[in-house]
């Protein structure tokens, strides 16, 4: 879909980088997006395409953006989706673990994305802001957690609600199981989050390109051998919670990717740790993103970590 937007500049624009000044004149297009489109030539400053996102518009001068939103890769698949809350303008559900949020890389079905155009399909569809393979994603999970995901239906809730998770307005709550006894009852983990030099796919306290990064927590209970943790990230990196937690010495149950080990000992027998990590995103509060009204939802534990709690609270060595 393509439609032409036109602008003139205004005296109190001249000397302003021109995607930040499309960004404000299309409150509907992230930046992103914007210099996409300059990118790929669909933007003219004057007579001439502009060459790059960062220069400099004067005052009185003529834009023309031909703003054409990349079509969906992902297609409607019947897949299983549990919905805890929906209206015209969202949608918040509760990811099982094993299912990757949107296609990428290798990943073209099987995916929340391809679940939700299945489930939107006689109504209507998904904000176009996150690209072609993430329509109306606003943030993530990754594949083996669980829990709550806020999504998009329409481009103005999807930017309202982007705003809210960087200005850090939106509040998220993890349950966790780790390995070995946790020793304050409560504390903070402030360390840079990067990419791992060795293993890209991984992150790393420190790393390449280390980003601020900050998480709370607090001991619900402890059993002999591991500890349930409430995690509230107040950053967003990518696989912060399983950094942090791993960096205290204590990585997540099932989480071998950052030094969980794959068989769980125990003085009678020593079995397979479980098939996913234990992290679970209980808790997510924001407000809605048109109307303001705040909302808070919560998810259960679901129940294969509920009976594994169950099982090694009879373990024993």
């Amino acid at each position: 879909m393509a439609e032409t937007r036109q602008f003139v500049v205004p005296a109190e624009s001249a000397g302003d980088r021109l995607d930040i000044f499309l960004v404000r004149q299309m409150p509907d297009w992230s930046r992103s997006q914007i210099q996409r489109l300059i990118r790929q030539g669909l933007v003219t400053v004057g007579s001439a395409s502009a060459k790059k996102s960062g220069e400099v518009i004067e005052a009185g001068i003529p834009i023309s953006v031909k703003a054409e939103h990349e079509e969906s890769n992902a297609t409607p698949e019947d897949l299983p989706l549990s919905v805890i809350y929906e209206d015209s303008d969202i949608l918040v559900v509760n990811k099982a673990a094993g299912m990757v949020v949107h296609v990428g890389s290798g990943i073209k079905s099987g995916t929340l994305v391809n679940a939700l155009l299945r489930h939107l399909a006689p109504i209507g569809g998904l904000s176009t802001m996150g690209g072609a393979e993430r329509p109306g994603i606003v943030h993530r999970l990754d594949k083996m957690t669980s829990g709550l995901v806020v999504v998009a239906k329409n481009d103005a809730a999807h930017r309202r609600l982007s705003e809210q998770f960087k200005s850090r307005e939106v509040h998220k709550t993890y349950l966790a199981l780790v390995h070995g006894r946790v020793a304050a009852d409560s504390g903070e983990i402030s360390r840079p989050v990067g990419r791992d030099p060795r293993r890209r796919t991984r992150m790393k306290a420190g790393g390449i390109a280390p980003r601020e990064a900050l998480t709370k927590y607090r001991v619900l209970r402890r059993f002999e051998h591991f500890t349930l943790v409430e995690a509230k990230p107040q950053t967003g990196r990518t696989h912060q919670i399983r950094v942090h937690l791993a960096s205290l010495g204590h990585p997540v149950v099932g989480d071998t990717t950052y030094g969980a080990p794959a068989l769980l000992r125990f003085a009678e027998s020593a079995e397979p740790t479980l098939p996913r990590t234990f992290l679970h995103a209980a808790k997510l509060a924001f407000a809605h993103p048109l109307t303001g009204a705040p909302l808070e939802f919560e998810a259960p534990l679901p129940s294969e970590l509920a009976a594994f709690i169950a099982h090694v609270e009879t373990r024993k060595g």
